[in-house]
């Protein structure tokens, strides 16, 4: 199957050189289709081209809506699904338009991909079952317009006017919990008023009976003017609604749907779980959520963003943590520890999780996979892209803008309009920075970003547009850091990988227009990116550390910041009784004992610096080392320590080490069980430790 590319100049206002993209792509120009108004006047080329079997990229993503409807229209269904992508706002709306011919070929080289494998879902199930919490007044109200479509409860934080008719329950108190997402919130709160309004008829017998004026028709006590003349508890007895002296005030109830109308809102994360809704005091942000909540009813599914692999996983042994950064970084709290007979992995509840990635992106090992698209998909849309942008003979290397798919794409889109509308103040995105749109600009890490370097960008740039997180933020700041650090070290810019801020597009033009187009750092690299992050680093390194102007010897490694998926160990020989502890504890199999001599032994590129050896350490003799070493030096096995080993006094039979043993006597030769000749003792394997107790027992024996 061939592919067809459709073209638009959009009415003239963009130079586009079909031979020259041609040529990037690697096709024939004669399979690139330029327009100057298809989606007006030549529409006919689109029916045209979707009449036959070709694939059909299509560079237009404003009239993305009228082709699709234009297609379905069709007698002779799509063969296959129509790809659509801007090169409009991203680079043919610049000052520099012209030379963006390489990064629209790139572009459209990358459109032109299979697309990704599709991903395993997560289902929610809604009834439509919505809990209103808020100012009682407010929150009647809502609930009172939500009550026509949906079943409604109202948990009034403040007292309110209660409607007449019971036509849904209302409750009052304090939240004390809320847990979980769409279809299956649990929300726990205090009953704190002496009134249960879940008894209450409304009868207003109590306010007619309290002296002082202390309830209204919210039918709660105003207990700053109660003087406890109990009145009120009189008129109620037949119903039994009022109580002053309830010792069991927690209320616990499920919903699918929350609508919180606090002014300051109940859950604080950053990105909430789905079925959540606080739109705080503002009233058309209230009708807007309203009017989403009441859509909110049936089965959804959304794409299940992450994979775990607990066998690499660096997060605790022996009942001590090690690595907690997917843990830390995590701001929907979708990812919590668990230990179970000693051994600390992780748990991420898929509902919760919103697809930022940051957790794969501090994760040491690999352990904790974004798969939204994989890696192996990026790196393969990377490869495709600096392979069309030198091949429609640009003399530079692209650049990478890492964006998101939100608000940092309409940054993008909102500076390239202004660029072609207000050319004296704005410039647009230079011709040699390519965007490349994530589902969250936290999800890629620094095998991404130096697998992008290796295979021929001269720079990757990640831009935060303000919708991130803090803990998102500072996670791809120490990222960001640990990877110039490594950069730096080799001899190559420090400024290859940079981190942006712009939350407007002015803010967007000054930061762009400060990256100027650079050579490639070295030669493209040949290895494919793996869904293993491990490896896709270690191969991105071993290829820039081949090239780099300083060369990392045997004498002198990269010391690296600390944070730093790669490094070693130091080892205190003065103190270190070879007990072997740290390999038991090494959940990567980078710390080795040798089971024919007391030898500890190390393959530093299997060290992902969780810290676990150096916690379980009962001598501290071990201290983490974060460096990068040659290539040689970290792939074969490294003897940390050794001793001699003890031999056996009675036969003779190696058992221990002859630290260990020394150690040994000196702790024990004072206890009276060794005390005088039991001394030596000490100095015996086990067999012979009991034969020599049952021939030669002493006071203190315990046979």
């Amino acid at each position: 199957m061939t592919k067809k590319t459709l073209v638009c100049s959009c009415n003239q206002t963009m130079p586009i050189d079909i031979v020259q993209i041609a040529k990037g792509m690697g096709v024939d120009s004669k399979n690139i289709s330029l327009n100057n108004a298809l989606c007006r006047q030549e529409v006919g080329t689109f029916i045209a081209a979707s009449q036959g079997s070709d694939e059909i990229v299509l560079a237009c993503t404003q009239e993305k809506r009228l082709f699709d409807e234009v297609a379905s229209e069709q007698e002779k269904p799509l063969i296959a699904p129509i790809k659509f992508v801007n090169i409009r706002e991203t680079g043919g709306w610049s000052a520099d338009a012209k030379n963006a011919m390489p990064k629209i070929a790139a572009l459209l080289a990358m459109a032109s991909l299979p697309e990704p494998e599709p991903v395993n879902t997560v289902s929610y199930q809604s009834g439509g079952r919505v809990l209103v919490v808020g100012p009682g007044d407010v929150a009647i109200q809502w609930a009172e317009r939500l009550s026509k479509n949906m079943s409604v409860g109202v948990l009034c934080t403040e007292k309110g006017s209660l409607p007449q008719l019971r036509e849904f329950p209302v409750y009052s108190g304090k939240i004390k919990n809320l847990k979980g997402y769409l279809g299956a919130f649990s929300v726990e709160w205090a009953q704190e008023n002496p009134i249960d309004l879940e008894l209450c008829t409304r009868c207003g017998a109590c306010v007619d009976a309290c002296p002082e004026n202390a309830i209204d028709l919210s039918y709660q006590i105003d207990l700053n003017k109660c003087k406890s003349h109990r009145s009120c508890v009189k008129a109620c007895s037949a119903i039994g609604a009022i109580n002053f002296d309830r010792v069991d005030t927690s209320r616990t109830e499920s919903w699918d749907l929350i609508f919180d109308l606090s002014k300051d809102p109940i859950l604080k994360m950053s990105q909430p779980p789905q079925g959540y809704y606080a739109p705080k005091a503002d009233p058309l942000d209230q009708a807007i959520a309203a009017s989403e909540l009441m859509g909110m009813v049936g089965e959804f599914e959304k794409p299940k963003f992450f994979a775990y692999n607990e066998k690499v996983c660096a997060h605790g042994r022996n009942g001590k943590v090690g690595c907690s950064a997917c843990v830390d970084v995590c701001s929907t709290k979708a990812i919590e520890s668990q230990f179970r007979d000693g051994k600390g992995t992780v748990k991420v509840n898929p509902n919760l999780c919103m697809g930022c990635g940051a957790c794969a992106t501090v994760c040491p090992s690999g352990a904790m996979r974004y798969n939204y698209p994989s890696v192996p998909y990026q790196g393969q849309q990377i490869k495709v892209m600096a392979k069309a942008y030198q091949a429609a003979g640009a003399k530079l290397a692209p650049s990478l803008l890492l964006h998101s798919n939100g608000k940092g794409q309409e940054l993008i889109q909102s500076l390239g309009r202004l660029a072609a509308t207000n050319k004296t103040n704005f410039k647009g995105l230079p011709a040699h920075l390519i965007p490349f749109g994530l589902h969250h600009s936290a999800s890629t890490g620094m095998d991404l970003w130096l697998g992008s370097l290796a295979h021929g960008f001269g720079q990757v740039a990640i831009l935060l547009s303000g919708e991130e997180a803090p803990e998102y933020q500072q996670a791809l700041s120490t990222q960001v850091t640990v990877a110039q650090s490594m950069l730096e070290g080799l001899g190559y810019a420090k400024d290859s990988i940079v981190l942006l801020q712009a939350d407007s597009a002015q803010a967007l033009e000054k930061q762009t227009a400060a990256l100027p187009a650079k050579a490639a750092l070295c030669p493209a690299a040949t290895f494919a990116f793996a869904n293993e992050k491990r490896e896709t680093l270690e191969a991105a390194l071993e290829h820039l550390m081949l090239h780099g102007s300083i060369k990392v010897t045997n004498e002198k490694p990269l010391l690296l910041a600390a944070g730093s998926p790669i490094g070693g160990v130091l080892v205190n020989q003065d103190a270190c009784t070879l007990c072997m502890s740290c390999v038991g504890a090494c959940p990567e199999s980078a710390l080795r004992d040798n089971p024919d001599a007391p030898q500890l032994s190390m393959i530093e590129r299997n060290c992902v610096q969780c810290g676990l050896c150096v916690q379980t350490c009962p001598e501290n003799a071990l201290t983490l080392a974060p460096r990068l070493q040659t290539t040689e030096i970290r792939k074969k096995t490294v003897v940390l320590n050794e001793t001699k080993p003890f031999h056996c006094i009675s036969c003779g039979k190696a058992f221990g080490t002859l630290k260990m043993v020394e150690l040994m006597v000196g702790k024990l030769s004072l206890h009276a069980a060794f005390s005088g000749a039991a001394t030596e003792r000490l100095k015996m394997c086990s067999d012979c430790r009991v034969i020599d107790m049952m021939n030669k027992p002493n006071d203190n024996d315990v046979v």
